[in-house]
């Protein structure tokens, strides 16, 4: 039986390692506390929204198949740093090792933690993908900075409404949840519009280089199928 041959442009592959880069670096700079404006948020605010923006391109240019490869890349991509990262922690350290506090701090992801951003990551990026679809087909390829917005928007108010209570419940006294998610969602989704144009010129200049300005008409948006590309 003949398989048809699937293939990815070297693009979409730097695309990817990026995106996975982002995720792992977004893992990290969470354990530090930020203030902005006098709002106190986690460091992962600074490169996190890159995944949307990423996720974007992708699934604007290459369509939504291609971006849950992505999605799913990144999460076991995002799993093996974590558990690795786990169980250097739980391994006790050389006798001349002052610095276990810290690695801790920084490693030591609580499970509770790790579940709630890895179910919310799942979700909001697979909003953020459907959403980008169904609207370019909705709109015939025009309005992409609202489409951009919006997506963003819907996926990360979904990654805020599991995120948060999951991970921070009991800890972060319930009447401070809501307006932590708000404050998420309102500064990531400006990050993007601030962004935008970078956008708009990155997903222009894709679309040239590859030929390619994919419209998802009639595929399954199944999230399971992270093989099927054509």
């Amino acid at each position: 039986m003949q398989k048809t041959k699937q293939q990815v442009s070297v693009l979409f592959l730097l695309f990817s390692v990026l995106f996975c880069v982002c995720l792992i670096a977004a893992n990290l700079l969470e354990t530090k506390q930020i203030s902005v404006l006098g709002i106190s948020l986690t460091g992962g605010l600074i490169v996190f929204p890159v995944s949307y923006i990423i996720n974007d391109c992708v699934c604007e240019v290459w369509g939504y198949k291609k971006a849950r490869l992505l999605i799913w890349l990144g999460f076991a991509m995002n799993f093996f740093f974590v558990t690795m990262g786990a169980i250097c922690d739980w391994i006790p350290g050389a006798p001349y090792w002052k610095n276990d506090a810290g690695f801790h701090a920084v490693f030591g992801l609580a499970p509770r933690v790790a579940v709630a951003s890895f179910i919310a990551f799942v979700l909001g990026s697979f909003a953020n993908a459907y959403v980008m679809s169904k609207m370019k087909l909705r709109d015939g390829g025009k309005r992409f900075s609202a489409r951009a917005i919006l997506s963003t928007i819907a996926g990360e108010s979904v990654d805020s409404i599991i995120f948060f209570p999951l991970a921070l419940s009991g800890v972060v006294p319930t009447e401070e949840l809501p307006k932590l998610m708000l404050w998420q969602v309102f500064l990531k989704t400006f990050y993007e519009v601030l962004a935008l144009p970078i956008t708009i010129r990155v997903v222009k200049a894709l679309k040239a280089h590859e030929g390619e300005d994919v419209y998802d008409t009639g595929i399954n948006y199944s999230i399971w199928k992270v093989f099927s590309l054509n």
